[in-house]
Order: C-alpha cells, then structure tokens, then sequence
C-alpha cells in the first residue's frame, strides 16, 4: 500500500467542485494528499461543498478561471504560500460540454452548431489545459519532478454514437452530441504526448485518463441504448475514476508517461 501513499504531496484538481472532481479531492486527501481545488467557486461556499472534509488544513480553495493565465498564477501562489512548495500533482478535470437540455441550437444538427459555442468549450477544455500546465507544469520541471492528468473522454477516442438519442428526435426533438466537446477532447491526447516527450527529461509524467460515462439518474430510453454498446452492462458509479488519480499521483505509476488510461466498462473494445 506504500506505493498509492501520497504521503503531503501537493495535487490541484481544476473543476475541483464538479461532480468528478469532489470525487478526485476526497480520495487524494484519504490518500495523504494535500489538495489544491481550482474552481470558479471559491472560499466558503466551496468549503461547504464538501462539509467537514473542506475544513481539512490539507485542502486549499482557490478561485481560478482556468482561461486566465494570471488567474492560474495567483492559484499557484496561494499553495506556495500555504504550504511552501509547488504542486507535485496537477488534474487538470475542468471542462464545459453543452447538457441534454442546453438551447436547441447547442444540441442542433453540425450545419448550424454556434461558432461562440466551439470557441466556449475549446478555451475552457483546450486552452485551459494549456495554461495549467504551462503554470503548474513549468514549477514542476522546475522542481524535477511531478505527474499530470489530462481527464479525456471516450468521445475524444470515437465519434459520438448519434443513434443513441434517435429517441429524442424521434419525438422531435432534432438533438444531437455536438461537435466541440469531442475535438476537445480528442486534442488532449496529443498535448499529453507533446509535454510528455518534453519534459520526459525533467522528471515531469504527463498522462490521459479517458472516461465513459457516469450513471446520474439519465433518462431510461439514453440508458438502455448506453448499456447495451457497453461490455460490462451499465453506466460508471460514483467514485469508480477516483483510484486512477489516485495510481497517476503515487509512485505506482513512476515508469508510465505519454499513455491514455481507458476506463469505460470496455466500450471502446468493440
């Protein structure tokens, strides 16, 4: 077990607050860790979300806009001057993608689908990966050592299967799983390798988990079609990533760089 003992080491988890990422905090902190959440929430009102665990001295809140290269320093700052060092670990869990019932023109068909909308999700999911680590993951060169997480998705490795919601247009609804969360998504898997190559030399891992989707209460018609392209027959539960981060953060994983970890019940396996 020395081996997933994260024994202080210094991790930030952007979309700290999301439903993955509390997740992701609870089991580093378990873990030894000590946390840095980086979330457009901040202070008090992040500490509640987490009830007892955000009082937790290990566990530092820190309001940053992840498209804000100034914003991802003041984060920065914050750790080194609560704890007097720089992340060892960076999780980089922020992301936006457009919800089931986002305006129609989001779920529309590709022909019509927002440039403001593309823009939206590439800066927050694309961009905003790059400034983490281009401000965490240089301290961490800096530091020679460190391990970075890009959170994927298994619509960055396949397309989208639009006959899963052939139920809602059949209704009427002319839905369809946009294009933007998918290229962004995709594009991590080439930053991962690119900064793994890169700073490979300087102690610094930098690796892709991809995830499938996670059970949240989905409409029954989305679950039955979902479950029945997934080998292992259902959706992910809560708290089935945490022990990837947990394996990315620990001296388990210290000869693993430039890979993509898949954990989506053998969907992609097909």
């Amino acid at each position: 077990m020395s081996l997933f003992d994260l024994g202080g080491r210094i991790v930030v988890v952007t979309g700290g607050l999301g439903r993955l990422g509390t997740g992701f905090v609870r089991r580093l902190l378990e873990h030894g860790a000590r946390v840095a959440v980086f979330d457009a929430l901040g202070g008090e009102e992040a500490a509640e979300r987490f009830g007892e665990a955000g009082r937790d001295p290990a566990v530092l809140f820190a309001k940053v806009d992840v498209t804000s290269r100034a914003s991802i320093a003041e984060g920065a700052a914050a750790i080194e001057r609560r704890w007097g060092d720089v992340a060892y670990g960076l999780i980089n869990n922020a992301a936006l993608d457009s919800p089931p019932d986002a305006p129609i023109e989001e779920n529309g068909p590709f022909e019509t689908y927002p440039e403001a909308s593309f823009d939206r999700v590439m800066e927050v999911n694309v961009k905003g990966v790059l400034l983490a680590c281009q401000v965490l993951g240089a301290q961490m060169a800096a530091a020679g050592r460190g391990s970075i997480v890009n959170v994927s998705s298994i619509y960055g490795m396949v397309s989208p299967d639009q006959r899963l919601y052939e139920y809602r247009r059949k209704s009427g609804e002319p839905f369809f799983k946009p294009v933007a969360y998918s290229v962004s998504k995709s594009a991590l898997f080439n930053l991962t390798r690119y900064l793994a190559t890169y700073w490979g030399p300087r102690g610094v891992r930098v690796n892709t988990v991809t995830f499938g989707g996670v059970f949240d209460n989905q409409d029954p018609a989305f679950l039955a079609e979902y479950e029945r392209k997934v080998p292992l027959g259902r959706m992910a539960r809560k708290g089935e990533y945490d022990g990837a981060m947990v394996f990315l953060m620990s001296d388990a994983s210290t000869y693993m760089t430039g890979a993509n970890l898949v954990l989506d019940g053998g969907l992609t396996a097909w």
